[in-house]
């Protein structure tokens, strides 16, 4: 982006609610209180929240139901090798076929990509005010954030980093994503010293206000990992460029930094 313009990155309310988390094979409930919504979303949520917190009734127990009647269909998957559940249910649940690493919680310090001669430094960035993905400042366009209320790469589901295309002075931290090919590595940097590397598997291009939040953020099948960036032609304003540029990468392997 340049400094006129905004990297627009709806934020994945699924992402909120996993923040800090590591995924595991079986089934664990989070506590709604303890990740609260950003103020900029619309009261609705709010009142659904309450209704929630309400106390048990006739819509909890029909959830707990469901809950039992889904564990009790991935042990029968388990015992006779039929698949009985639908895909978007069992994401996440089912083993999947390829094997990979799952690395413990860690955040992200460094970020290098050897075919585009990336290498930058990655800080936290949470919610903008208007419930998009905050971006590093423009003052540091030449590092990388790391989305701190989603999984941090390596663990179960997809790490998002964002980052600035250019300034108004030149190209910025991820000028070169639009340069990646499938295939390509990344190495993600982690505080307990560890890397993560990561491997692309496409490259593409989302119009900004059609971002699609299943493929992005929805898949909690393996460890994954989402850069994104501005794309497309520049539009000028709050919006700036008119498009997402987004790299779709899976954890290939980890190594001790």
């Amino acid at each position: 982006m340049r400094a006129s313009g905004r990297l627009v990155v709806r934020a994945s309310g699924r992402l909120r609610r996993v923040a800090g988390q590591a995924v595991s094979a079986s089934v664990a409930t989070t506590d709604p209180a303890a990740h609260p919504l950003p103020p900029s979303r619309p009261t609705g949520s709010s009142s659904l929240r309450r209704r929630l917190n309400s106390g048990p009734g006739l819509p909890v127990l029909a959830v707990a139901a469901l809950m039992v009647l889904i564990v009790a269909m991935l042990g029968i998957e388990q015992v006779t090798g039929v698949s009985l559940l639908p895909d978007r249910i069992a994401a996440g649940l089912r083993p999947p076929p390829k094997k990979f690493p799952v690395l413990p919680a860690s955040r992200p310090t460094g970020l290098a990509i050897g075919e585009i001669g990336l290498q930058a430094p990655v800080h936290d960035v949470g919610i903008a005010p208007d419930g998009t993905i905050a971006v590093p400042d423009v003052a540091r366009a030449q590092e990388a954030g790391w989305y701190d209320q989603g999984p941090t790469p390596g663990q179960y589901g997809p790490a998002v980093i964002v980052g600035h295309v250019d300034t108004t002075t030149g190209p910025a931290v991820f000028h070169g994503l639009r340069d990646l090919r499938s295939g390509d590595r990344i190495e993600v940097t982690r505080s307990d010293h560890s890397v993560a590397v990561f491997e692309v598997d496409s490259v593409e291009r989302f119009d900004k206000g059609r971002l699609p939040v299943d493929e992005v953020y929805g898949d909690f099948s393996r460890p994954s990992l989402r850069l994104i960036t501005c794309g497309g032609r520049w539009v000028g304003g709050e919006t700036g460029y008119s498009d997402n540029l987004v790299v779709f990468a899976s954890l290939v392997k980890a190594r001790t930094g």
